[in-house]
């Protein structure tokens, strides 16, 4: 920890005085250098608190006025480095408005993770009633949001698992099979479950330690939607694995799917919606004070952890 001169918005800006900051695989990722960020840097990509200041509307970067955002207003925001701070300066485009029903620690537990899952079973691999998807990590922080919206589409979904105790979480959520990977093959158990016919999709933040049984669990041309590499990076390999089954391969980022502000908006209104109607869940596994951002990665790291952690900054409700 660092006091560091208080931040002043520029053209465009917005100061935000930060309540809570979500902490995401991705936090992990900059820190070990797997994907670099200029040093020195303010870890983390997701927060939400409070507008303290808003800087010109123009300017050199000026992008003009944008509704809902001004000093006091409740804001959240993701993919903007420094969110483990008491103040942060964010693009005012890249601001989302909280509103009233959602608290701010759920806006900052929600949006980062519940966008992810958003674009993955509507845009990336678009789910119907007739789809069976796997979901790794499904007691994760993704893996529970994932769960959830693909039941919403209708989708029978089969999560795998470490623990008896992460085999409750997921089914809670709404998986409908629970696989074990630490007892069994979870490539052959989605096999069985379909009838030997193997899944239409599988989602992977995994990585390396799951990618090549993620292939083996697909139906001919089926997906594999590797979104994230907790287990670390896939190796080269020879893209003709692929023609066993004219299987399709993606690695999509949150980025490309909240490419403009109206974009950006129409995900996190659904997941705020949602939200306010008690048809979405977030767990929050835990809180922690920023002071103890090290002990959230190791948690994260050590696959402790059954849904979000969070790091409280200055506690708005």
């Amino acid at each position: 920890m660092q006091d560091i001169a208080l931040p002043e918005p520029g053209a465009g800006e917005a100061r935000v005085r930060v309540a809570f900051a979500g902490v995401n695989f991705i936090d992990v990722y900059h820190r070990t250098g797997l994907y670099p960020l200029g040093l020195p840097f303010t870890p983390g990509t997701e927060a939400a608190g409070i507008v303290d200041a808003v800087g010109p509307e123009e300017g050199p970067g000026a992008g003009g006025h944008v509704e809902g955002i001004s000093p006091g207003a409740r804001v959240a925001y993701v993919m903007q480095p420094g969110a483990y701070a008491e103040f942060a300066v964010v693009p005012v485009a890249r601001l989302v408005p909280v509103p009233p029903e959602v608290d701010l620690s759920m806006a900052a537990a929600v949006l980062l993770q519940g966008m992810t899952a958003h674009y993955l079973v509507n845009d990336t691999f678009p789910l119907r009633g007739s789809h069976v998807a796997l979901v790794h990590a499904a007691a994760g922080g993704v893996g529970l949001l994932l769960v959830q919206l693909a039941k919403a589409r209708g989708a029978r979904v089969i999560g795998t698992v470490s623990t008896a105790e992460k085999e409750r979480v997921a089914r809670d959520a709404g998986a409908d099979e629970i696989v074990r990977y630490t007892e069994e093959s979870f490539a052959e158990a989605a096999r069985r479950v379909t009838g030997g016919h193997g899944v239409d999709v599988v989602y992977d933040s995994v990585g390396r330690s799951t990618f090549e049984a993620s292939l083996a669990s697909l139906r001919p041309r089926g997906y594999l939607v590797l979104f994230g590499q907790s287990s670390g990076p896939v190796p080269a390999f020879d893209p003709a694995v692929l023609a066993k089954g004219s299987l399709f391969l993606t690695r999509p980022g949150l980025g490309h799917y909240t490419a403009d502000r109206a974009e950006l908006l129409r995900r996190a209104e659904d997941l705020f919606h949602m939200l306010g109607e008690r048809r979405l869940h977030v767990r929050v596994d835990r809180t922690l004070p920023l002071e103890r951002a090290a002990d959230a990665h190791r948690l994260l790291e050590s696959r402790e952890t059954a849904g979000k952690v969070l790091l409280e900054v200055s506690g708005h409700a």
